[in-house]
């Protein structure tokens, strides 16, 4: 694991390098405060818990992860360096490992920064503290899966704004797929459909999370999930090194 921490470690040295983390924190923050407080109600539901904080959060991931993630291999292909990382001496599974855990420290930081909320919530009432929690390990979960596709898609490409798009596109997908919308549209014409979407979908295993229930399928989902992307992200690199 050395190697890989010390991947990590230069990845996200390099985020705070660059005008891009401070960036992203900075609009992570105000928008799911924004949100938290206006659209969600907070003061006005009368209730001391983070409901409203954990609606956003995944759909504010939708778009600011894959703009995270767009360029960790896509700038790496862009200017040739990937070349020189993949020649290093460590095994490709721990280059993109290494990225990838740096990219997940990086959003757990974001996240870290909007205890304030959770602060206020303990202030004003008497909050179950374990299901908030429980609610933040969703929200690092969702970050994870997240980052692991977006990571996948950066690969394909040495175009960024090609990588964004395809990431969020793909994230909207796996984040609507259990959606009413989507799963009656599903149940009237395609009922093995429906149910695959409903197992697929990332929100229905995060409402979980959010209402303080760890449960063993979900955890095992996101593991599948990230595993999955990152398995795809390392054969991706290889196919275009053996180009």
């Amino acid at each position: 694991m050395r190697s890989t921490l010390t991947v990590a470690r230069r990845e996200l040295a390099g985020y705070f390098a660059t005008p891009v983390a401070y960036v992203f924190i900075v609009i992570f923050l105000v928008m799911a405060g924004a949100l938290t407080f206006t659209m969600g109600n907070f003061f006005d539901r009368g209730q001391a818990d983070l409901q409203p904080f954990f609606t956003f959060v995944p759909w504010l991931f939708l778009f600011l992860v894959p703009a995270l993630t767009m360029r960790l291999w896509a700038e790496e292909r862009r200017l040739g360096t990937i070349e020189l990382l993949l020649t290093l001496p460590l095994a490709q599974w721990q280059a993109v490992l290494g990225k990838f855990l740096a990219a997940w420290v990086f959003c757990a930081i974001a996240l870290a920064l909007t205890v304030p909320i959770w602060i206020t919530v303990n202030v004003l009432g008497d909050p179950d503290n374990g299901v908030i929690l429980a609610g933040y390990l969703g929200c690092l979960l969702v970050a994870g899966a997240y980052l692991a596709l977006g990571a996948a898609v950066s690969a394909l490409t040495k175009n960024q704004v090609v990588a964004f798009v395809l990431a969020v596109a793909l994230c909207f997908v796996f984040a609507a797929a259990g959606s009413p919308v989507v799963t009656e549209f599903l149940t009237q014409r395609l009922p093995v459909l429906a149910d695959i979407a409903r197992g697929l979908s990332i929100s229905d295993r995060f409402t979980g999370f959010t209402r303080g229930v760890v449960g063993a399928r979900d955890l095992v989902y996101f593991a599948s999930f990230i595993g999955f992307f990152l398995f795809v992200n390392a054969v991706v690199l290889d196919h275009r090194k053996a180009d």
